[in-house]
Order: C-alpha cells, then structure tokens, then sequence
C-alpha cells in the first residue's frame, strides 16, 4: 500500500518561491490502480521523485507498504518499481544480463532472480531475446524489457509516468495488459498520464492536481459528481479555469 500525507515541495525563484505541492495527500490498495492526473506543471513528477526519494519533500510523510520515508528510505525504495516513457536499456549488455543485474541491485538472491526473470520473461514474451543485446532490440521488445526491469524485484507499488507516450496502437496494448496484470496481482499502481481516454479505460479512481494541490479525487462517477461534468476532458478544462476552481474549492 502506498500513503502519502500532507506532501509539501517547494522551489526557489529569482524572486520568491514556487509551491510545486502543497498539503497533497492520497493512498493507493493493493489491487488499486490510481491516475494521478493534472495538466502540465500540476506538481505529477515533482510528486512522483518525492515517492521515489529522488527529491526530499519540505514537509508531509510517505509510507510504502508499512515503511516511512527519513530513516526507512531505502526500504521505501525496494518496495517501489517504476517505469516511464522512454526504454531505459543499456544497450552493451544482453536483456538478461540487465534484469539480473536490476535484480541484483535490489538485494533480490541469485536463484530468486534468475526464476523472477523466467516468469516475467514468459508473461512478457522476451523469452526467444534474453540472450541479445539491449542494443540490438527493436522498440517494441525495448520497452518489453522495460516492464520487466520494474517488476524484477516484485514490489508491492509501481508508479508509471507516461508510460504510452511515444508509442503505436499495439504498444499502448502492452501497456494496458501490464497495468491489468499488476492490478490482478494485488501491486498497488499510480499512473501519471496525459492521455485520458486511456486513464478512464484503466484507472479505478483519480486525484486530479492543479498547481501543487488535489482539487478532486474518487472514481469517475464520483468525479461526475463532485464536477458536474461526464469526462475527464471536460474536469480538465475546468481545471484551468481559475474562477471555477475557486467555485469548486
């Protein structure tokens, strides 16, 4: 499970400061996918390195499957996979030599590994090119790979950030059967995208951001509710209406 509470981030200016996030709380179930949703500059990314441990948050608490941020960083950090848009290979090693290596990063034993590697080879069909060069792989089996390197170590959460831009129809579809997989496995999910009709075909609830703060959060048809409005495209515009916001706030 994944809690953050009362998450604060800000960032300096030539003159004054920047809230990137200010008072963000949510929680994600095993079992649950979560769209963490906002236009650009809605403090997604700048929330999703704060989970990660990659940025210090000014203030607030992040727990990870029972761990808390501070003394329990590295912790965190093991229960957390993550993938984002773009392949993330190193191209002079084979796919398996790569995952092992991840594997091994993790703290994940030999034999745990190199069995954690058969089945996820198996689900996402990379099996025939685990001796290759990441190098060599198309952009198809790239981003197979990539999936795989963030469930190598089985953590409970995953966070995706754009994980289908850039790509065709049929690598959107592996995203979707990933994301349906990790949900069928029990793994808690948050999902940072701009593509929305994919959010509502994938997402169980939502927390829609705008400048550092969640304006709405719940299932879509709670969204309706709270919004007034049938879509995510029409929350969205809203979202960037300052008189409204303030209406709904």
């Amino acid at each position: 499970m994944l809690q953050v509470h009362a998450l604060e981030k800000t960032f300096p200016l030539e003159h004054g400061v920047v809230k990137a996030v200010d008072n963000l709380s949510f929680s994600v179930s095993p079992g649950q996918v979560y769209g963490l949703m906002g236009p650009n500059g809605a403090g997604k990314t700048t929330t999703l390195r704060m989970i990660l441990g990659l940025l210090e948050p000014d203030s607030g608490e992040i727990e990870v499957d029972g761990f808390r941020g501070g003394e329990q960083t590295t912790e965190i950090k093991s229960r957390l996979g993550f993938v984002s848009a773009g392949d993330g290979v190193y191209p002079w090693l084979t796919v398996r030599e790569m995952l092992l290596y991840f594997a091994d990063l993790y703290g994940v034993d030999p034999p745990e590994a190199a069995e954690r590697l058969k089945e996820l080879a198996d689900l996402m069909e990379i099996t025939r090119f685990l001796d290759r060069r990441a190098g060599g792989l198309s952009t198809g089996q790239r981003q197979r790979v990539t999936l795989v390197r963030g469930l190598i170590h089985d953590p409970p959460v995953m966070l995706l950030d754009e994980p289908t831009r850039g790509l065709d129809v049929v690598g959107s579809q592996t995203i979707f059967e990933y994301i349906s997989h990790l949900r069928s496995v029990g793994k808690a999910v948050v999902v940072c995208t701009h593509r929305l009709d994919e959010a509502e075909r994938l997402c169980d609830s939502f927390g829609l951001l705008h400048e550092g703060r969640l304006r709405f959060e719940g299932s879509l048809q709670e969204l309706q509710v709270q919004t007034k409005r049938q879509t995510l495209v029409e929350m969205f515009v809203d979202l960037l209406k300052p008189s409204e916001i303030s209406a709904a706030s």
